[in-house]
């Protein structure tokens, strides 16, 4: 289970006020970068008198650089989403995003305060936040004869793998996905059939 992960069990949120400014801390459970700007844009909508909407997300696995991302939405550079996603990163956990909405008080916080308010916020809504395993999954290619499709069938709701598509032909040919663990247990029983699951390369 090495490549498994932590990931948000469902919506969360908190709220606390810091001199006179409220914020409040919602976390999401997103599935790439596009859904966590779609789901930032409709948090805009849904708060349109708040002063800020700033945000940061890891929407892949932990070490997915590739999907995170951040706002200021208007605060000082550096002083919102940056810190935020720094907490989400030390967090160690992924398909995560935060969003810290602000109502301006009419204090200012300066820099220093900007940043513990919304690292803070993060901090604050991840202690009570809960979370599931998330066990990566790969793809693979299975060719088979149309007799062989139920007892493969059968297997596949064993190790609890994903059917993805099947196309029909003289033979069968399916696009799976397993985890690590449930693959080398598929492929023991399709041994029996002297058949071989083809593994894609990940791009």
């Amino acid at each position: 289970m090495s490549d498994a992960y932590l990931i948000p069990d469902a919506f969360h949120q908190v709220e606390e006020t810091i001199k006179n400014s409220r914020f409040i801390t919602q976390i999401y459970p997103v599935e790439s970068a596009e859904q966590a700007k779609e789901v930032i844009k409709s948090v805009k909508v849904a708060f349109p008198d708040a002063r800020h909407h700033c945000s940061a997300f890891v929407a892949g696995a932990p070490t997915d650089f590739n999907e995170m991302g951040f706002s200021d939405d208007g605060e000082p550079s550096g002083t919102a989403g940056k810190p935020m996603l720094a907490v989400l990163q030390g967090s160690q956990i992924g398909n995560i995003l935060a969003v810290s909405i602000r109502y301006f008080g009419g204090v200012k916080l300066g820099t220093g305060g900007l940043v513990k308010a919304y690292a803070g916020g993060v901090k604050l809504a991840l202690s009570s936040l809960q979370t599931q395993w998330m066990i990566p999954k790969a793809k693979f290619n299975l060719t088979c004869d149309y007799a062989q499709f139920d007892q493969i069938q059968y297997w596949l709701s064993l190790e609890q793998g994903d059917i993805l598509e099947t196309q029909y032909s003289d033979k069968i040919e399916l696009l799976l996905a397993l985890t690590e663990a449930s693959s080398d247990n598929l492929q023991s029983k399709l041994n029996d059939l002297q058949l071989s699951l083809q593994r894609l390369e990940q791009k």
